[in-house]
């Protein structure tokens, strides 16, 4: 097994660069949650990102339902046009602390190893 460089995790998943020939890959970030994986750029997870904030505007009119964290019936867009995911309120704030956390952490890391040495 290839090792990684994990780059944030919470209970649902984890977000790691896979290590290759000595160093790390570093241009697509593996996000893996619910037994899924999905290998996203940057730019696609900002993209993800979007799409989590649009699943919660679009179920906004579920919020007095008392089943509404338990309910599989709120559809998450994913980048990959073709793949679209069932998930629960539960899961869905989850992936979005996932995304949010690794996409801080990328930029973070790109700020204290980048522009920020000075």
């Amino acid at each position: 097994m290839q090792e990684i460089k994990q780059i944030y995790h919470n209970n649902l998943g984890t977000a790691f660069y896979w290590r290759k020939d000595n160093g790390i890959v570093l241009d697509k970030v593996q996000l893996v949650f619910r037994e899924m994986g999905f290998y996203f750029t940057q730019q696609e997870l900002q993209l993800f990102k979007r799409c989590i904030e649009d699943s919660y505007f679009q179920n906004k009119c579920c919020d007095d339902c008392e089943l509404k964290n338990k309910c599989h019936k709120f559809l998450l867009k994913t980048p990959c046009y073709q793949i679209d995911l069932a998930v629960s309120m539960e899961e869905l704030d989850a992936v979005k602390d996932l995304v949010e956390g690794t996409l801080f952490k990328i930029n973070l890391d790109d700020y204290l190893y980048g522009e920020g040495m000075n």
